[in-house]
Parts: C-alpha cells; sequence; structure tokens
C-alpha cells in the first residue's frame, strides 16, 4: 500500500476525469451512447468491483476479442483496444454491462 497507492489512486482519477469528459460529450453527441469501448470499459469496472479473484485477467479476456478467424478486412486503421462483440457477447451469457 505504501509503495503504490499513490500512483493508482492517480490512474483511478484519471479514469474518473475521462467518464467525466465523456458525460459531457454526451450532450453535444448522442453517438457516444453505445460504444462498445465505453461498454467494455464499464463492464471492467464492474469486474473490479466484484470482489472475486483474477482481475486482470477477466478484465483482459473482456476487451479481447474470443475469434480465432482472420478478417476480410479491419474496421479500422489501428487497434480499439476493446472487442466491438462485447455487448453481444455479454448479452448472451445474460450478464449485463
Amino acid at each position: 500500500m505504501d509503495r503504490y497507492f499513490l500512483e493508482h489512486r492517480a490512474k483511478v482519477l484519471d479514469l474518473a476525469a475521462f467518464l467525466d469528459r465523456v458525460d459531457r460529450a454526451k450532450a453535444d453527441a448522442a453517438d457516444s451512447d453505445g460504444d462498445f469501448r465505453l461498454d467494455s470499459l464499464r463492464g471492467a469496472i464492474a469486474l473490479l468491483l466484484d470482489g472475486e479473484s483474477d482481475r486482470a485477467k477477466r478484465v483482459l479476456d473482456l476487451m479481447s476479442d474470443p475469434s480465432t478467424e482472420p478478417i476480410d478486412a479491419a474496421p479500422m486503421k489501428g487497434a480499439t483496444g476493446a472487442w466491438d462483440g462485447f455487448k453481444t457477447e455479454a448479452t448472451r451469457d445474460g450478464e449485463t454491462g
């Protein structure tokens, strides 16, 4: 705790500031609702708070595309950092997030 608390406190504050900016931006652009990246981030936060072990693995699994077959073309240049099938997969598994 003594060594790492302040570092992680800063990360939590950074995340809170990001979510505040997203909330303010929603007033200007309704298309931010339902963004799979934000949905997966919220799902990851829920995993952090559920009290279960292996949080890092479960968050990585949640944000990663589980498919093994290559796709025909990338949807965008560069990585998105989250899987665009997150919401569909969570809904199919009966989870919320």
